[in-house]
């Protein structure tokens, strides 16, 4: 730990986190003096007190020594931030961030015109995925079931197999989909 700004690391760990001083002495149970010592390379932690630091952020100690820090990823989207991943014929899925590289959720903020549907070949892919119906009517068909979903309603089933959904409305059909591990 000699060669390594500790203090230094810890600040951009904690500034990457967007939390104040106090905010993780809170959270790792120690006072703000600690903190704010450490931050400043004027005391050397023991690893059972970094140990104890990093939980507030959380991180571990192998994460906090590998080398060098990622940034966050994004956590919050406002409505023009969600990824269009397939809009035409009436039906448009907003995805909820860009890059799904290492993730293992996708969500999808779904809109179907009256009228608009998959197509008549039936999806298959590998996932699970599950929705709720927000608004308007949903004709969801999985294997060898169909049913008219109204909004509050929902489903869940393992995507291998075959599916199809289609908007039996007058009005747009809105849907908060969820897909694991993302395959759209």
């Amino acid at each position: 730990m000699t060669d390594l700004d500790v203090g230094g690391k810890l600040r951009a760990v904690r500034q990457m986190q967007g939390i104040s001083q106090r905010e993780l002495a809170k959270r790792a149970g120690v006072s703000n003096a600690i903190i704010s010592l450490i931050e400043q390379n004027r005391t050397s932690p023991s690893v059972g007190l970094l140990k104890k630091v990093l939980a507030g952020v959380p991180m571990s100690l192998g994460d906090f020594f590998a080398g060098e820090l990622t940034p966050r990823r994004q956590v919050f989207f406002a409505a023009d931030e969600l990824t269009e991943i397939a809009g035409r014929g009436g039906l448009s899925y907003r995805q909820v961030g860009r890059d799904l590289t290492g993730r293992a959720l996708q969500i999808l903020h779904e809109r179907y015109a009256p009228g608009a549907d998959t197509g008549e070949t039936l999806l298959r892919h590998d996932a699970e995925e599950g929705a709720v119906v927000i608004r308007g009517r949903l004709e969801v068909t999985v294997g060898d079931q169909r049913r008219v979903l109204e909004p509050g309603e929902a489903y869940y089933f393992d995507s291998r197999l075959p599916h199809r959904f289609r908007n039996i409305g007058e009005e747009e059909c809105e849907v908060v989909s969820a897909c694991t591990p993302p395959s759209f």
